[in-house]
């Protein structure tokens, strides 16, 4: 009896260190919490740095510093969301250890539960005792360590809970760490761009804003009816109605077709109805094939206005473009997509209807052409921009 109470005595003692491991579990990060802390105040500080720079002129200077600003707040972001991670993965270790501490301690009184549920009546364990004092007290210490097993129980059991919630904790700050790297290299890759169109020169940034406005404008206004048209007649699905033009054009710096897909003067989704499986290089990114770009997801049925391979340049909605460049200054949401025929430059009709040619003449000095079917078979209209007739 005496060895069972003394290996009793043993794992209270293992179950008083596991309990001392919870209450202290915090103390080792104190230093990284301060990090943290610091690492706050100073994102306080950019977001109101870039709120700053955001209120005043559009220049190449002010856009630059609010690339750069944009670029240390990321980074100041990516350096918070490590932290975190090191300090929730000490908590994990801490946890864990904790865990195996009871598992064992649990494990090793499996003969001894056995053991303290018989003597667990005062009158049997007085019978088998031979000093009536000694069995009192012994009686009473496993009473007190019976309260400190259910009492450990309870740990246990929420230390498993908590386990489990910082594990699932740490797997949502791995996925942000991930997203956040993507969009530092995103937004220096936007930077880099914006040096090598602009030439670090004023004047060519203030053109291409220009550019980008009115360009904006004339395709608001075409997607609203006040575009200039001309009835051709009509056409069927797959036939020839216009080329790309090659080079830079009216209110475009350089090849491509702005596809949209229209209904009562509002634009939809072109994915929405272009077929899957086509062949097409994304270029729509920071770099042709970089993968940080826009979503390229048809799930409709109509066969495409041009022939693969389609180079993709920009989505619908809010792209990659006016998510991390200066044109997010000018366009609030992108209308359409915007590709091109590594091959041809030919454009067909996607459905049969009327053809319409237009242009539209706005702020920018010259006159934007496009084509514009209304099908046969819906209130839909499919238009398409930057082209030849």
């Amino acid at each position: 009896m005496k060895r069972t109470i003394l290996q009793l005595g043993t794992v209270l003692f293992t179950s008083l260190l596991v309990v001392c491991l919870f209450v202290t579990s915090g103390v080792s990060a104190e230093s990284t919490e301060e990090k943290l802390q610091r690492l706050q105040v100073e994102i306080g500080q950019y977001q109101e740095e870039i709120e700053r720079l955001n209120s005043q002129a559009n220049t190449l200077s002010n856009q630059i510093a609010q690339y750069d600003a944009q670029i240390r707040l990321t980074t100041l972001r990516i350096s918070e969301t490590e932290e975190k991670i090191l300090l929730l993965g000490g908590r994990i270790d801490q946890l864990e250890q904790s865990l195996n501490s009871l598992n064992n301690a649990f494990t090793s009184r499996v003969t001894q539960t056995y053991k303290m549920a018989r003597l667990n009546d005062p009158f049997v364990f007085l019978l088998l005792s031979e000093d009536i004092d000694k069995a009192v007290s012994s009686y009473h210490y496993l009473k007190k360590i019976q309260e400190a097993d259910r009492d450990l129980l309870i740990r246990l059991e929420k230390a498993q809970i908590n386990y489990q919630v910082e594990k699932e904790d740490q797997e949502d700050l791995q996925d942000e760490l991930k997203d956040q790297k993507a969009s530092l290299d995103a937004q220096k890759a936007a930077k880099a761009n914006l040096l090598e169109v602009t030439r670090n020169d004023e004047k060519r940034y203030q053109d291409l804003l220009a550019a980008a406005r009115s360009e904006f404008e004339a395709i608001q206004a075409i997607l609203a009816g006040q575009g200039d048209e001309e009835e051709v007649g009509h056409v069927n699905a797959g036939e020839k109605i216009a080329t790309i033009i090659q080079g830079a054009s009216c209110n475009s710096s350089g090849t491509h077709l702005h596809f949209m897909v229209s209904s009562d003067n509002t634009s939809r989704n072109p994915f929405e109805y272009l077929r899957s499986g086509i062949d097409f290089e994304d270029c729509s990114g920071s770099s042709c094939g970089s993968g940080d770009g826009d979503n390229f997801n048809p799930t409709g049925s109509w066969d495409w206005p041009i022939s693969p391979k389609i180079k993709y340049t920009q989505g619908y909605g809010s792209t990659w473009a006016i998510r991390n460049t200066w044109v997010g200054r000018i366009y609030g949401f992108h209308n359409g997509i915007d590709i091109n025929s590594e091959f041809n430059p030919d454009i067909k009709a996607v459905k049969s209807g009327t053809l319409y040619r237009g242009s539209y003449g706005g702020s920018g000095g010259c006159r934007l052409r496009y084509v514009r079917v209304d099908h046969d078979d819906s209130d839909l209209d499919t238009l398409y921009l930057h082209i030849n007739y």
